[in-house]
């Protein structure tokens, strides 16, 4: 029976790991995300190519370095995740004020864009990584979108999410359709994780 360390604070990630597995505790260590980033955009052209790099390259990074922080590596399996939004031309992180907010929505709306959340698994014995990918399409720009782009961009929802919205609540509005899996669109592909800690 392995001990599960998920290498994140996010409170969603935190809330679908629990689908998973109920006892599991959360450590996480301070890494240099924008300089691996930055390394990833240089050898890609392409964004999506470059999110799923840059998705797995940090979440295997923030594993190593949880495992590596460990006194007691025995039966110890790490999680760690990252999530992008991506277009075709840009890897949106989150916003930083509401004029960047209602930027990144008004790019999102009416043309499909990418989530690709990349995850590790880390133990003594492997390093499993993976990344999920889910299409998501925005309504079409009209005076009601721009109303709700609007009105979202007021609340706190936003600014603590890559691409400036949640799946989950409010920015749910916004969305005309998804094919992939939902959970990855938050933060963790359930479905994908489960399977590949059950064959861990």
């Amino acid at each position: 029976m392995h001990r599960i360390i998920l290498a994140s604070q996010s409170p969603r990630r935190k809330e679908l790991l629990s689908l998973i597995e109920k006892d599991f505790s959360v450590i996480t260590a301070d890494i240099d995300e924008r300089s691996i980033e930055e390394e990833v955009l240089k050898k890609h052209d392409d964004m999506v190519e470059a999110g799923k790099e840059m998705t797995v390259l940090l979440g295997k990074t923030k594993a190593e370095a949880v495992f590596e922080s460990l006194e007691d590596k025995e039966n110890v399996i790490v999680i760690g995740a990252d999530t992008c939004v991506v277009t075709k031309d840009e890897i949106l992180g989150k916003p930083t004020d509401r004029e960047d907010c209602v930027r990144m929505l008004t790019k999102l709306t009416g043309a499909p864009h990418y989530v690709i959340t990349g995850v590790s698994l880390v133990s003594k014995d492997k390093t499993v990584c993976f990344y999920d990918e889910s299409r998501v399409i925005f309504n079409d720009m009209d005076e009601y979108q721009k109303m709700k782009i609007e009105e979202y961009a007021d609340t706190k929802e936003p600014y603590d999410k890559a691409g400036a919205y949640g799946i989950q609540g409010k920015g749910s509005m916004l969305i005309k359709k998804l094919d992939g899996d939902f959970y990855n669109v938050m933060g963790l592909p359930v479905s994908r994780l489960a399977k590949e800690l059950w064959q861990f």
